[in-house]
């Protein structure tokens, strides 16, 4: 009896489905603009010099390998909690905030949606509906059933004919949920689209989340590398927190530091009051929902960020590879959009310049990126996201020129050009 044989086979992810798609096409002119990781201009992986250079002196030190604690090494969740809520944070100040090492972005959010299965109950005395932007990271609507919340609810984020936020279907979509529901916001540079709401449309959402005890729950997966600066990009995160929301925060530094296989991340839960009680349950129940998940988190990795985020000097030549990572990226965009305009690409495509981050929403239709991959050995995934990080001087124009190809092939099947 074969034990499996009713087992489906299961979907290929639609962001590494991609990148698997490239390594098996074996063109010499393949470009692959699918999974967000950063390259140099020659198109390879990058090391930050800081990051390196503190690896070899922790290999140097003869650092041991012993298990963390459950709730990860201090000097990183201390340092990460200062990071995206501010070194003067009232709330960190005030003990408001309880941090713990988990496993990149995936892993943080994983934590999360398990603590509030476990422990929240909206105002109704059910469990909270988590709603997520519309488009948004695909793991995001993977995450959420797998911690048994249901499936995520979606708000319309994205307006297509602007290539810009949709600020009225973000308020009427969550002006619809229920009181007490879970909100995932992007922090800054929102995947996949690039579009990132103002300051002051920020402040619309806070009123709106405080009206209605929404809970947010903040994803930071490219603060620092949306904009260069770290204060700015978690501008979003300290409005709310300083606002006295209870609120849930995660981070990654896969894109900000390049540790990506290393899985540095942190969660933290921001409390509107608390006690010495209170504080201590919620640690101890954070600590029990990663005991049984994977027991305790990686040594290396948030060593390496705990010494950069706590020296000076360190700290300051990150800041600076921070500045020149999203510079290369932003050259990308103008050369991109330029590139388009100057070979006369129907349509407009001044949105890729005022989008943000590392990927930007083309507008291209499933039927494009089929063609682009087809013809050009282009790939992305197939919403037309692309990854900016994945173009440099000597392939932009090749993808400029395919682009007008495929929307000149197919104009009926243009979305937002």
């Amino acid at each position: 009896m074969m034990l499996w044989k009713d087992v489906p086979e299961a979907p290929a992810d639609p962001i590494l489905g991609v990148a698997y798609a490239f390594r098996a096409d074996p063109s010499q002119k393949k470009v692959n603009l699918g999974v967000g990781a950063y390259r140099t201009e020659d198109g390879k992986p990058y090391v930050l010099p800081v990051v390196a250079r503190v690896h070899r002196q922790l290999l140097d030190s003869n650092e041991d390998h012993e298990y963390l604690p459950i709730e990860g090494y201090a000097p990183f969740t201390s340092a990460s909690a200062k990071l995206i809520l501010g070194n003067s944070s009232v709330a960190i100040k005030e003990n408001r905030v309880i941090t713990v090492q988990a496993l990149s972005g995936t892993g943080s959010l994983r934590v999360a949606f398990e603590f509030i299965r476990r422990f929240y109950r909206n105002p109704s005395g059910n469990p909270p509906s988590v709603y997520v932007p519309n488009p948004t990271w695909s793991n995001h609507r993977n995450i959420v059933p797998d911690s048994g919340l249901g499936a995520a609810k979606l708000y319309n984020y994205y307006d297509a004919s602007s290539g810009g936020v949709d600020m009225a279907g973000i308020v009427r979509d969550i002006s619809a949920a229920d009181d007490g529901d879970v909100i995932v916001f992007h922090g800054c540079a929102h995947n996949p689209t690039g579009a990132d709401l103002s300051i002051e449309q920020w402040s619309e959402l806070l009123k709106l989340c405080q009206a209605k005890k929404l809970v947010p729950l903040f994803d930071n997966a490219y603060q620092g590398f949306a904009s260069g600066d770290l204060n700015r990009d978690a501008e979003s995160v300290r409005l709310f927190v300083d606002a006295g929301m209870d609120c849930f925060v995660t981070q990654s530094f896969a894109k900000n530091m390049g540790l990506y296989g290393e899985r540095v991340g942190a969660l933290s839960v921001v409390m509107s009051q608390t006690q010495p009680s209170v504080t201590s349950a919620v640690l101890s129940q954070l600590k029990q929902v990663i005991r049984a998940m994977y027991s305790n988190p990686p040594a290396l990795g948030a060593k390496i960020a705990a010494r950069i985020l706590n020296d000076p000097a360190l700290f300051a030549e990150w800041e600076r590879e921070l500045v020149m990572m999203s510079q290369r990226i932003y050259s990308m965009r103008v050369a991109l959009r330029d590139r388009l305009v100057q070979i006369e690409t129907p349509g407009n495509w001044d949105h890729i310049v005022s989008q943000i981050g590392m990927f930007s929403f083309t507008g291209l239709t499933p039927q494009h990126v089929d063609y682009l991959r087809e013809k050009y050995h282009i790939y992305m995934t197939s919403n037309g996201r692309i990854s900016l990080a994945g173009l440099n001087s000597s392939n932009v124009n090749y993808l400029a020129d395919a682009m007008k190809d495929a929307v000149t092939a197919f104009p009926s099947a243009s979305g937002k050009l």
